[in-house]
């Protein structure tokens, strides 16, 4: 499948947003409201979406676009754009750089292509399911083969027992070397880069993790929900690991 035009309106909404953005990030005057299920929101989260939604339609006017900000449009078309203007909110509302504009395509339902960006730090990585480059340079998970040796990131710690309250999640941690809550978008950077091993969150909406999946596949990781089940376009958990820690994670999580 020739991704070439879809790929470089990719890159171009990569840069417009990060434009977008950098004036709001660092600034203790940039407004923030909350949504109705109690999230936060700025104007760089919405004015982003709106900056990549007009691209989209400019370019490719028959394409669905889903959004966290604004909903769908077209979602049951061929292509379908997914966008997460800033993944990791409460880390940009508070000055830290541990956030992530996401940018997903769906073709017939499921992600073939996906940026994580992180412009402030100028980290941009890019997965298609095959390859995935972080700043144009090919990368791959590294080859941890066990837990013991393992680093786990996820978003919340206080989401693991409040979403998935049967999971074993405290033998999961117990079980690894080191354990951080750096994820959101930027974890599975991290994961794809070969920085860290595992990545889990035990809620995620589609445009949490549209772009996540052909990075972290295309770097060589697996990425499922906690039963093992495509994690697209399930509203549900995510796994996402080395694949030679992958299994040994689920199973973890599922043990009695």
């Amino acid at each position: 499948m020739d991704l070439t035009s879809q790929r470089d309106l990719l890159l171009e909404l990569a840069r417009a947003s990060a434009e977008f953005i950098a004036p709001y990030f660092g600034n203790p005057g940039t407004a923030v409201e909350l949504k109705a299920d109690d999230s936060p929101v700025t104007a760089a989260d919405r004015g982003a979406e709106k900056v990549m939604r007009e691209m989209i339609t400019a370019r490719f006017p028959d394409h669905g676009i889903i959004g966290e900000e604004f909903g769908s449009v077209r979602e049951d078309a061929e292509w379908v754009w997914v966008l997460d203007p800033i993944d990791g909110t409460k880390s940009f509302i508070t000055g830290v750089p541990l956030w992530t504009t996401l940018i997903g395509l769906l073709h017939h339902g499921q992600p073939v292509l996906g940026a994580i960006h992180q412009p402030t730090l100028g980290q941009l990585a890019i997965g298609d399911n095959a390859l995935t480059t972080l700043n144009g340079s090919p990368v791959r998970c590294r080859r941890t083969t066990t837990l013991d040796a393992a680093t786990l990131v996820t978003s919340d710690h206080r989401n693991l027992a409040r979403y998935q309250p049967d999971a074993q999640t405290d033998a999961l941690i117990d079980a690894c070397r080191l354990y951080r809550t750096w994820a959101d978008g930027y974890g599975y950077l991290m994961l794809a880069a070969g920085f860290i091993d595992i990545a889990v969150d035990p809620i995620v909406n589609p445009w949490d993790i549209a772009a996540l999946i052909p990075v972290v596949r295309g770097a060589g990781g697996m990425i499922t929900d906690w039963q093992g089940n495509a994690p697209y376009p399930a509203e549900s958990t995510i796994a996402a690991a080395t694949t030679e820690l992958h299994q040994a994670v689920l199973q973890t999580l599922r043990s009695p």
